[in-house]
């Protein structure tokens, strides 16, 4: 289909679904389609890239309501297989061989087929059992013109709407469009696997089959073959009190340690090994958090099971729940309201989850845009809970999550690398004090070349002491700036011994510049607290 039919074909399915709202209304409660199942149907009508879209929009509980979210999660891939030789024709162009040097044998009947890829049995000539993951071919094509012909109709109706703008659709759709085109480069698929099949090589708890290196590609991903028991099997429920403990003890490590986790984990990618590990499937979506986010997440945990309303806000604020100026006094009732909410269930019934969300939707009123991997770190808490709960209803998640926190938090300190952040200190350090007299230079130029140029003359009515004040506190300023220096540079002169000494050991240039220094940090001190103000 040519890229104008495609956008007429996607309008008319936009304008059906806007008109069945007004329609809509207009039938008897009970007989009418409420509009989240329409929208779903609209978006499987439009094909692959538009169910992977609401599939990506389920993730924002943060901006839609709950029954959209349960409406989009319900979205399902219901596509038919394409036909063995496709699937063959497309292994051998990812992989660059014939199928029969490849595989001993790969089974033409697809074990399960999806909008993007479909999956297929196969043996290697060294006798392994795998699965091969090949992707729909053109599909890479048909995702670019439908998300370019979304984007063009969105910048439309903001044109004529220009409140949706508040809702920022053009990025959320950016974005959507930037983690599609990941999910069907197998080649990150492949990157996220091996980063966590090595992270969790010696956990005798968990399994992740492991990549066939040589067999990977863009369109094509070759991986060892695992199965066993859905988690919702009647057949794992006696062992479902260790299961649960199990997989709680792996996503702490994933959040909180990794900084890596998988973004999916419902029942259909979870499998419980005959050795009685939790087998991980589909990398697909992945969560990053960097160092910072995680500590930031761990203040936030908290502040949560503290039940302290204003760390929880400080903490949200932190993380990039809430952004730019905000009503911190209206945000504060919000959170205050939240903590008093669950003060008042039993322990067992409380849920990071929901809280993570609800704090995030105090923001709907203002223009503020929740950064990607929370979103999907919000899915995955959610997700992972009703995982939990379906292991193990009594389980204390709570106790759990307070017991195991501070040795969880304990081994991401221990991997710090402070030897690295030591040597980074010391660079910038050296680099300081190297531009520190060119600096000086520069100032003392400018100071001799413009005169009173540099002056600052300001009258105000009513504020007649300005000027004083601001003259105290640039002379502050610069002697806080030649006390930093000296700091910095009794400190390079002491680690390197130069110059003479003192008493035998002791760097005299050192001694000197700290004691400079310290007298100068009196006088600073001084002066401020004489003056009433930092």
């Amino acid at each position: 289909m040519s890229p104008l039919l495609r956008l007429l074909r996607i309008s008319i399915e936009l304008l059906r679904f806007l008109s069945g709202s007004v329609i809509g209304r207009l039938q008897p409660a009970r007989s009418r389609l409420r509009a989240p199942e329409r929208l779903c149907f609209a978006l499987a009508r439009l094909g692959t890239t538009f169910i992977k879209f609401g599939q990506a929009l389920s993730l924002r509980r943060d901006m839609l309501p709950d029954d959209y979210i349960a409406a989009l999660q319900s979205l399902q891939d219901h596509i038919a297989p394409f036909p063995a030789r496709d699937a063959i024709r497309e292994i051998e162009r990812g992989l660059g061989c014939p199928v029969k040097q490849l595989f001993a044998h790969l089974d033409g009947k697809p074990l399960a087929a999806a909008s993007v890829a479909q999956v297929h049995a196969a043996r290697l000539h060294d006798g392994r059992e795998v699965i091969v993951k090949v992707r729909r071919a053109g599909i890479d094509r048909q995702i670019g013109h439908d998300m370019r012909a979304l984007m063009m109709l969105t910048r439309l109706a903001t044109a004529f709407v220009p409140s949706l703008k508040h809702y920022q659709p053009l990025r959320i759709i950016d974005e959507i469009w930037s983690n599609l085109r990941k999910e069907i480069d197998f080649r990150q698929e492949a990157r996220n696997i091996r980063r966590l099949a090595t992270a969790f090589a010696d956990w005798p708890t968990v399994h992740i089959p492991k990549v066939i290196d040589d067999l990977v590609g863009e369109s094509v991903i070759v991986q060892e073959r695992s199965g066993g028991w859905r988690i919702d099997d009647p057949a794992v429920a006696s062992d479902g009190p260790r299961l649960a403990q199990n997989f709680v003890d792996a996503y702490l490590h994933q959040i909180f340690v990794l900084g890596v986790f998988h973004g999916d984990p419902h029942p259909g990618n979870l499998f419980i090994t005959a050795e009685g590990r939790i087998c991980f499937h589909d990398f697909g979506l992945v969560g990053f958090l960097d160092r910072a986010a995680r500590r930031k997440l761990a203040a936030f945990t908290n502040a949560f099971f503290r039940q302290d309303a204003d760390w929880l806000l400080d903490a949200a604020i932190d993380l990039g729940i809430f952004v730019g100026e905000i009503d911190r006094s209206g945000f504060q009732r919000g959170v205050a309201e939240i903590i008093a909410d669950y003060a008042a269930l039993p322990v067992k019934e409380w849920s990071l989850a929901e809280a993570f969300l609800r704090v995030t939707r105090l923001g709907r009123v203002q223009n503020i845009f929740i950064p990607c991997d929370l979103v999907v770190l919000m899915r995955t808490l959610f997700e992972a809970e009703h995982v939990v709960r379906t292991l193990d209803p009594e389980f204390q998640l709570l106790e759990t999550l307070q017991t195991k926190g501070p040795e969880v938090l304990k081994r991401a300190m221990d991997q710090e690398d402070w030897e690295g952040a030591s040597d980074r200190l010391k660079h910038d350090t050296v680099a300081a004090l190297h531009d520190l007299p060119a600096v000086i230079g520069s100032w003392t130029r400018r100071l001799s070349q413009e005169g009173e140029g540099l002056g600052l003359t300001l009258r105000l009515h009513g504020l007649s002491g300005l000027e004083d004040r601001l003259d105290r506190s640039s002379n502050r300023l610069a002697l806080a700036l030649v006390t930093l220096g000296l700091y910095i540079a009794g400190s390079l002169l002491m680690q390197h011994s130069i110059g003479p000494r003192l008493f035998g050991d002791m760097p005299a240039l050192a001694t000197l510049a700290y004691a400079l220094a310290l007298w100068f940090t009196f006088r600073l001190a001084r002066g401020i607290a004489r003056s009433g103000r930092l």
